[in-house]
C-alpha cells in the first residue's frame, strides 16, 4: 500500500507512518506549493492513497469525482499530531483487506 501525504499534514505524522514500514512520498519534502490538483494526478498515477488535513481534496475527490485509489481526510478539532497519528492508526487497522474506494475515509474527532 502506498500513500501520497499533502504538504500540510504535520511532518511527524509522515515519519510515523514511515515508521510503520508504509511507502509514503510526502509533498513538503519534495516540492511545496504543489497544487491540489497535481498532487491528485501524482496519486492517481502512481496508485497512492492521499493523505491531508485539506479540505479542498475533499472538494476534488468528492464533489468532481475525481477518482483516486483512496483518500483520508483528516477533519480533527484536536490538531495535534498525536491526535491525528491515532486517527490514522485506526484507519489503517481496517486497510489491509479494504477495496480502493473503502479506502476513501474522512476522520474526525475531537
Amino acid at each position: 500500500m502506498k500513500f501520497i501525504a499533502d504538504e500540510n499534514l504535520e511532518k511527524p505524522v509522515v515519519e510515523w507512518l514511515r515508521g510503520q514500514g508504509l511507502d509514503v512520498r510526502y509533498i513538503g519534502e519534495e516540492a511545496a506549493a504543489t497544487s491540489d490538483e497535481a498532487i491528485v494526478s501524482i496519486a492517481k498515477e502512481e496508485d497512492r492513497i492521499l493523505v491531508t488535513n485539506d479540505k479542498d481534496f475533499g472538494e476534488l475527490v468528492f464533489r468532481q469525482g475525481k477518482i483516486l485509489s483512496g483518500i483520508i481526510l483528516i477533519r480533527a478539532t484536536d490538531e495535534r499530531a498525536s491526535n491525528k497519528i491515532k486517527l490514522v492508526k485506526h484507519v489503517l487497522m481496517k486497510l489491509p483487506s479494504a477495496t480502493p474506494m473503502e479506502a476513501t475515509r474522512v476522520l474526525r474527532k475531537g
